[in-house]
């Protein structure tokens, strides 16, 4: 199903956008401000075009319309919505063990979404190449006070955890939160599957090769975004199979898994081509390594700037989730964009 991808391209914004689609010259890309007037037409390793949206041969035209259809938002608020990131964990690559007492989390997921973010996403284990694996129980009990916490100060505010265990996630759904998000795409734990097809929250797959452990080894593609849009459509067709509905299911690239900085800069810069499989798509690159490749900044806390500006590649898709540590950066980035490109 996943040999043919559409790459949309040439995009308009706001009242241009609208008038072009009436004029029959443009597409709407999915449920944003934003149209596309040309594609690219790719099959297997064959790509045709650019060709303006008007001459693309009526077999293609299932294919274009995966770029065009609505995107269930799972419950979750629709627009851009910025994620702030709540790691409970004394090793993650960025604010190690900033957040390892609950009490410090709880504050600062307060002050997040006093900052603009729309929900917070809580993760107990790092999953930094060569991270240290820890069991689900000791996952759980960083992750749940904090959880306790959150429920109580901030009861509106939808809550996100970052495990691949489905002993976790059974946990965390029964304390409330909205979505699981898990970076093995639901391919470390069998029992994940059926458990998440059984519930009626929102599921990130996230795109990696390996483990976190192994994950640099495998970073050998042929075309890096359409192989990463392909891989990610088989998990999305496995968890449809398994009873996940797709209104569900939400999207993430993998930036800085399994990929050399110049692949996720090659993948940003065609990030676009995940409207091919009609999920909200997730973003994040706060403080990746590939933001310090691009700006020579060695501190990772000090890539914020780098953050929000790759961040807003995004933008275009409508509803994406921007997955940030500093979360007013980013708020603030997104209403600029918003106030140019989004009326």
């Amino acid at each position: 199903m996943w040999r043919r991808l559409v790459e949309p391209m040439g995009l308009l914004f706001g009242q241009m956008a609208q008038a072009a689609i009436q004029q029959g010259v443009a597409l709407p890309l999915q449920n944003s401000t934003a149209a596309f007037t040309t594609v690219l037409l790719i099959d297997g390793d064959k790509v045709s075009g650019p060709m303006p949206v008007g001459a693309v041969p009526n077999t293609w035209l299932p294919v274009v319309q995966r770029l065009v259809s609505p995107v269930s938002d799972a419950g979750l608020p629709s627009g851009p919505l910025v994620m702030g990131i709540l790691n409970t964990t004394p090793d993650s690559f960025s604010c190690a063990g900033q957040h390892l007492q609950a009490e410090n989390a709880v504050h600062a997921g307060r002050q997040m979404v006093h900052d603009g973010a729309g929900m917070l996403d809580i993760g107990g284990e790092s999953t930094r190449p060569g991270a240290q694996v820890i069991s689900p129980q000791q996952e759980w009990e960083r992750v749940a006070p904090v959880l306790e916490g959150l429920r109580h100060t901030l009861p509106d505010v939808p809550l996100s955890v970052d495990t691949r265990n489905s002993l976790v996630m059974e946990r965390a759904l029964a304390a409330g939160v909205r979505v699981i998000n898990d970076v093995s795409a639901l391919e470390h734990d069998p029992d994940a599957l059926p458990l998440l097809a059984d519930k009626d929250c929102g599921v990130v797959l996230m795109h990696m090769r390996g483990t976190p452990q192994t994950m640099q080894e495998h970073t050998h593609y042929t075309d890096v975004a359409c192989d990463v849009v392909r891989e990610l459509g088989q998990r999305v067709d496995a968890a449809v199979a398994a009873g996940i509905a797709r209104g569900r299911l939400m999207v993430d690239p993998g930036f800085g898994f399994a990929k050399t900085n110049e692949q996720n800069t090659a993948l940003l810069r065609r990030i676009l081509l995940l409207a091919n499989l009609g999920c909200r798509v997730v973003c994040a690159l706060s403080r990746k390594r590939m933001i310090g490749a691009l700006t020579g900044v060695t501190d990772p806390a000090q890539r914020d700037s780098g953050t929000v500006a790759a961040s807003l590649a995004a933008l275009p898709f409508g509803n994406p989730l921007l997955r940030v540590h500093n979360v007013a950066a980013m708020a603030q980035g997104v209403r600029v964009w918003q106030g140019v490109y989004g009326a």
